[in-house]
């Protein structure tokens, strides 16, 4: 039996163990960018019987978007290097993101300090058995600014 010291010790840590997961059980997902170029999540859990979800990004710092932009771009893990690079090349104007990119699951607008944004994400070609990533394509965040995107 756990006396209630134990208790607290456990229940800290389970805490600490989904700190950094964004759930969506209602299909819809929360996620801030914060001014130490992160995320608040390192994972977003959507359930499998979503067909599609509602992404939500929240830029909680100050700088404007062309200095310290943040969007959030979802693909496979495998395509990440080379959207992120296709994406470089597509500039601000564009999200840096390809237009029309087909290995981009969905991406959200880049947005500056204080701003936020939202867009609807089709899932019907995303496989519980596939490996995908989420990141930031503002150029040189995503090295940090990445986490993993699954259908639980």
């Amino acid at each position: 039996m756990l006396n209630i010291k134990s208790s607290i010790v456990l229940l800290g840590i389970t805490s600490s163990l989904f700190a950094n997961v964004a759930f969506a059980g209602t299909c819809d997902v929360n996620v801030e960018a914060t001014p130490a170029m992160a995320f608040n999540v390192k994972e977003i859990a959507v359930p499998k019987t979503c067909k599609e979800i509602t992404l939500n990004l929240k830029n909680t710092g100050t700088m404007a978007k062309a200095v310290m932009g943040h969007n959030i771009v979802i693909s496979k893990t495998t395509d990440m290097q080379s959207v992120l690079a296709d994406g470089s090349t597509a500039g601000l104007a564009n999200n840096y993101v390809k237009q029309n990119d087909e290995r981009v699951i969905g991406h959200t607008s880049v947005i500056g300090g204080g701003e936020t944004t939202s867009v609807k994400i089709k899932l019907s070609n995303v496989k519980a058995s596939d490996g995908y990533s989420f990141y930031c394509s503002f150029p040189g965040h995503a090295s940090v600014m990445k986490g993993v995107f699954k259908l639980i």
